[in-house]
């Protein structure tokens, strides 16, 4: 297989008869900001530092980049040949640090680091603020990690623009082009193609890249075609910025509605969320819609074997949150999206390159240990049973120790009396390739050690190799070993460019769901008189212990209001209330200060805004049991638990008595299915959208768009049938019924003629 070109690649059109030698090479040079590019005709483009210490060999007339600088071409460094044969030679010449530093994954970096926290980093020892460094600098860590570690993966967050990004890029690109060997960086990112950026598996969104709705709010489209233009569009921006792997799709099925990651999902539909899932992988990795080139990206599929059964919803990034459930019997459906979805491509790329699986421990599935643990899950079911033959990475810190079950710390759940270096064995043994968030070679050389103990030196050897080359793999058939570099202007005119932005808004538009339309209410014309009412948002504290404040804020940016409508202060003097909320914010599912108080520390999720109490929970939980835990029984049963944004009901009830008979028209930002009997009756209409701009919403209720979107998940009628349903079945909550008599099932949305009854209606539902 060779790497497909495109203009994305940092070429220089210099191709001419003047511009080959007297001798008849087939390639040309040219140097640009200290990277000397080198252009084989009908071949691949090279770049390399001046810096470097590598240089171009010529043979057969065509040019290669010397990487381990020993004068002769190597069959790693022969881009004719096929990726696996260069792979498999370059894993031969690998010192054991090499192998180790490879199947490292970097804990998250922003671009430049932050002085303090999460994510920190120092230059030259100090901050970057005091350092005198620029943005694109490499940090003390980083170059850490890639000289002594030999790391060579590395997760970005947050960028400070594209250039900056592409800047960083080539600068990684140049210091490890330096080391021996030549390995280049493979740099990864998660989501970054929201409007925001709200939680730590989507730390680098927003700024100045296309903005789309979250993949719930695609799967709202019902349309697997959308979603591959979303990967096409959003590989090419991700090469500009230098990156060359997707922690993404979260192809996780969202049984569960009390999962806080059920917005990271494409939806609790089985057949809907395998046919996004191939489209997903199949934009990202394929180049102009044909094999993998210099605009594909590696796609890490996650979590295997699906992370959407969490016991009572509550989530493993945490040990409360360390168990998925089966009550159903019904994992087959949770593996549909990665065996029939990600692993059985249209395109010629075949299967996503890569595989996380998720923290949680999958109740009587092989031993009782996490998943990235779980010998049975890796090798005999994911790697022996359905012939997946990519990278397996472990998800972020599940070889760290923890302390606590409610701290945001380490994941080693079922292995926590093991080392760490034991863990680390534990996870190669199962068949697990990489570790995620682990800048430190030194526990994945212990564990060698360990193998070797057990199994003998040339067979541990042999299974190093085995990942090395999986790893490399990845990074050959994206081209980063012939030309790792960019061009900072052309990234500039790349990234987020008007034809990407509107795309992206118009996919914005198809993710919007209208509800409820009653006395057809909307689409409302502009310019009409419109109160909008101020939001309170209580204080919360996020996963790391950081606090915000309580304030009261615009629902909407009141200034793209104001250019559909005439905004007024009072609702006397107003055509309609416009009110924005968010869905409840019922909590995660356990509270230290229950534990202070006697209990077991586990508490309901809440679905609803209105406190509530869990009278009809289970007596005793389907799973449990932690070393930190003298007790194996989680239950909630009797337990209550009240909303954070109880308030967002009350503005619309508030609203709705303050307006009287005008029109109330109800946004809301859903992050998981929700109870709408206590908010339903007071609106006119209802929008509700997975993360879209304001202009978004006023062009849908302007009418200047139709609303076509669909729910892809449930909204249950009440608590009750969250707690009836089981976590690991579709589509198995009483939907809740409307005042016209609307059920808001899977599948169900309205546009101006009233409920959808198309195509995509009658294929999923």
């Amino acid at each position: 297989m060779k790497i497909k070109r495109t203009k994305l690649a940092f070429t220089i059109a210099i191709v001419s008869a003047m511009a080959l030698s007297s001798c008849g090479e087939k390639y040309t040079s040219e140097v640009k900001d200290g990277i000397t590019v080198v252009s084989n005709q009908e071949g691949a483009t090279l770049g390399h530092s001046a810096d470097s210490g590598v240089k171009i060999i010529a043979q057969d007339r065509y040019a290669f980049k010397d990487l381990n600088k020993n004068g002769t071409l190597d069959a790693y460094e022969d881009w004719r040949l096929p990726v696996n044969e260069r792979a498999q030679d370059l894993a031969k010449q690998m010192s054991l640090e090499d192998i180790a530093g490879l199947m490292l994954y970097s804990s998250h970096q922003s671009l430049p680091g932050r002085s303090r926290g999460f994510g920190s980093s120092t230059y030259g020892g100090k901050s970057f603020t005091e350092s005198g460094a620029v943005a694109s600098d490499l940090s003390d860590e980083q170059k850490k990690f890639l000289t002594d570690d030999h790391l060579r993966h590395v997760l970005i967050t947050s960028v400070a623009s594209p250039a900056v990004s592409a800047q960083w890029n080539n600068n990684a690109q140049a210091f490890a082009e330096g080391l021996y060997l030549g390995i280049p960086v493979n740099t990864s990112s998660d989501p970054r193609h929201g409007s925001d950026s709200y939680a730590e598996f989507n730390a680098g969104a927003g700024g100045d890249i296309s903005m789309w709705p979250g993949t719930l709010g695609i799967a709202a489209t019902f349309d697997p075609a959308l979603m591959k233009q979303f990967g096409e569009i959003a590989s090419k921006e991700y090469r500009a910025l230098g990156i060359a792997t997707a922690l993404s799709p979260q192809i996780d099925l969202a049984t569960e509605p009390r999962w806080s990651r059920f917005d990271g999902t494409m939806g609790e539909d089985p057949d809907l969320a395998t046919d996004l899932a191939k489209a997903y992988v199949d934009g990202f990795q394929s180049t102009d819609g044909g094999d993998w080139g210099m605009q594909s990206v590696n796609a890490m599929v996650k979590h295997w074997p699906g992370g959407g059964p969490e016991e009572g919803g509550r989530d493993g990034h945490f040990g409360y949150g360390a168990y998925a459930v089966y009550p159903g019997k019904n994992i087959k459906d949770h593996l549909k999206p990665f065996t029939e979805g990600a692993f059985k491509l249209d395109g010629p790329t075949k299967m996503a390159s890569a595989v996380m699986p998720y923290y949680t421990i999958s109740t009587g599935e092989g031993e009782k240990v996490a998943n990235g643990y779980n010998k049975y899950l890796i090798t005999e079911v994911l790697r022996g049973k359905y012939g997946y033959e990519g990278v397996l990475c472990t998800d972020w810190g599940i070889t760290r120790d923890i302390t606590s079950v409610s701290k945001f710390e380490g994941k080693p759940f079922g292995v926590e009396g093991l080392s760490v270096a034991e863990r680390h064995y534990k996870a190669i043994d199962a068949g697990m390739d990489q570790f995620g968030g682990n800048n430190d070679m030194a526990p994945v050389l212990e564990a060698y050690k360990i193998g070797v103990a057990e199994l003998g030196e040339d067979a541990m050897r042999a299974r190093f190799e085995e990942s090395a080359v999986r790893l490399l793999t990845n990074i050959f058939r994206v081209g980063l070993f012939e030309n790792p570099y960019l061009d900072v202007e052309e990234t500039k005119t790349i990234v987020g460019n008007s034809e990407f932005m509107t795309a992206g808004f118009d996919a914005q538009l198809k993710s919007i769901v209208m509800l409820k339309n009653s006395n057809k209410s909307l689409p409302i014309k502009t310019k009409k008189k419109v109160y909008v009412p101020q939001r309170y948002v209580a204080p919360t504290t996020n996963w790391w212990g950081v606090t915000t404040e309580p304030k009261t804020i615009d629902a909407f940016n009141m200034e793209v209001v104001a250019k559909y409508f005439d905004i007024v202060n009072t609702p006397e003097k107003a055509d309609f209330a416009l009110v924005g909320i968010t869905s409840p914010d019922g909590g995660v599912g356990y509270d230290d200060a229950d534990l202070e108080k006697g209990g077991n520390g586990y508490i309901p999720i809440n679905l609803q805004y209105s406190p509530y109490t869990a009278d009809t929970a289970r007596e005793v939980s389907l799973a449990g049991g932690s070393p930190l835990e003298d007790f194996t029984n989680r239950s909630y049963k009797g337990k209550s638990v009240e909303t954070i944004n109880t308030t967002d009901m009350q503005l619309v009830n508030d609203t709705k008595a303050k307006m009287g008979d005008k029109p109330v028209i109800v946004s809301v930002k859903v992050a998981k299915p929700m109870v709408f009997s206590e908010i339903e009756g007071s609106a006119s209409a209802v929008l509700v959208h997975m993360g879209v701009q304001d202009q978004a919403l006023m062009e849908i209720i302007t009418g200047a768009a139709e609303p076509s979107a669909l729910l892809p998940f449930q909204m249950p009628a009440d608590m009750l049938t969250v707690e009836a349903q089981f976590e690991d079945v579709p589509r198995d909550m009483q939907p809740y019924t409307d005042a016209d008599g609307n059920a808001y099932d899977f599948a169900f949305g309205l546009n101006w003629n009233g409920v959808i009854e198309d195509a995509r209606v009658q294929k999923y539902r």
